[in-house]
């Protein structure tokens, strides 16, 4: 069964299980309430869950069919790559998550391990992303926050030189310090991050 509030995905992704061997789509849903609903007619193995739907979130389709349909295993397909969401999927009772930047042969193959019993994410995974996505952010300075800010804003060094009233120089300083702690290598990387940052997340 797939859930996705938007028609042209939910077809893409119908199209790529469908063409699969073994594998059907018995059910589409473009709501919580929809979802709910068809999959207690259905009883689906296996649920492709968008996280983002117009009367709630793919967690709460996980949460309630838990109890209404406890066989159906929930696997989360989303373009948030969240951590919150992420553990929280895995806490609702989610047995795989993955991001629609996935190749089509990629989702059918998860589709059928998840049918065949196994989960494709366990708490350790969840720790490790945790320990891996620490706040790169941490050790700077806080003139170096200032121009990661300035940066994100889309001012020129000199432009953060004069904001700040420092030397150009000192601002070329702060960039190649604050790179070095981040683990970046351009300046546009900073830009995107922060960028990434400001975005809404997830729930947004």
């Amino acid at each position: 069964m797939i859930i996705d509030d938007h028609e042209i995905v939910r077809r893409g992704i119908a199209e790529i299980v469908d063409r699969a061997d073994g594998l059907t789509v018995v059910a589409e849903a473009g709501s919580v309430a929809e979802a709910v609903r068809r999959a207690e007619l259905v009883r689906p193995e296996v649920m492709l869950v968008d996280l983002q739907l117009p009367d709630g979130t793919g967690i709460d389709i996980v949460r309630t069919l838990r109890e209404k349909v406890p066989d159906a295993r929930p696997v989360v397909l989303t373009s948030f790559d969240d951590d919150d969401a992420l553990a929280e999927a895995l806490e609702a009772g989610a047995k795989a998550y993955l991001l629609k930047t996935v190749r089509g042969a990629e989702i059918a193959e998860v589709v059928k391990a998840v049918a065949a019993g196994r989960t494709l994410l366990d708490e350790r995974t969840v720790t490790r992303r945790r320990a891996d996505h620490e706040d790169p952010t941490a050790d700077l300075t806080p003139s170096e926050r200032r121009v990661l800010e300035l940066i994100g804003d889309g001012l020129s060094n000199r432009e953060i030189g004069e904001r700040l009233g420092v030397a150009e120089k000192t601002v070329k300083n702060h960039i190649t310090s604050l790179l070095s702690k981040m683990g970046l290598q351009r300046r546009t990387q900073v830009a995107a991050w922060v960028a990434g940052q400001r975005a809404a997340g997830w729930r947004g």
